[in-house]
């Protein structure tokens, strides 16, 4: 059990790094949170799909999983028990912290788990992140403080929102209860994919397609 002020660290070297095209220093930042049991490189591979000018971070999860690491403990899909999951998410903002405002905008990419991290970073930051992607994940089930800044904003926080019909890892309640939970506090713009607990080429063309609109290069 953890409490209020218990952070988990991320690990700063583990961290992979894109640069944007441009350079890292005044680009849009795009931080990206893999799936249980996976890595930092897992989601990385996706870098070269994703819009040149965004610098890209990877995020290795700070707990221990096997062979790789996880955000919080497993079976959470149901829970309203969201210390585990902030604990992890304090320790991605302490890190934002440390760059010293070196981006002009800092948005989040999470699959699985790493989505789950999305939401959960919105809902304790708000007005911290320019766009959210949150694929085939869930948001935690409960209130949280955030909810009514995010619900309130004007203009709202864009989100892009993916799920699979044959997803066999997240509940079909908690797809559910996160799909309206988007809806009702993110300006979300929602896909479903005929796919398994995955992410697919047609899915990651309308993502690069979602971030291009979103987060243009400057100049544009």
């Amino acid at each position: 059990m953890t409490d209020a002020t218990t952070m988990h660290p991320l690990d700063a070297d583990a961290v992979l790094w894109r640069d944007g095209i441009d350079g890292r220093a005044g680009s849009d930042l795009l931080v990206v949170m893999h799936g249980i049991g996976s890595h930092e490189g897992d989601l990385f591979a996706l870098a070269p799909f994703l819009p040149e000018h965004l610098t890209i971070a990877a995020l290795r999860a700070p707990l221990r999983y096997g062979p790789g690491h996880a955000w919080y403990a497993a079976g959470s899909q149901m829970s309203t028990d969201a210390t585990l999951i902030d604990a992890s998410a304090r320790g991605v903002l302490a890190w934002l912290d440390g760059l010293e405002d070196e981006f002009r905008s800092v948005s989040l990419l999470g699959f699985s788990q790493g989505g789950a991290m999305t939401l959960q970073l919105l809902r304790l930051a708000p007005e911290r992140f320019a766009a959210v992607v949150q694929l085939s994940g869930f948001v935690f089930r409960g209130a949280s403080e955030g909810d009514a800044a995010l619900a309130a904003a004007e203009p709202r926080v864009p989100a892009f929102q993916a799920w699979g019909t044959q997803d066999d890892i997240i509940a079909r309640d908690a797809t559910s209860r996160t799909v309206a939970w988007m809806r009702e506090h993110t300006d979300v713009e929602a896909h479903e994919y005929a796919m398994s607990h995955s992410i697919v080429q047609e899915e990651l063309r309308d993502v690069a397609a979602f971030l291009e609109r979103v987060l243009p290069a400057s100049g544009r």
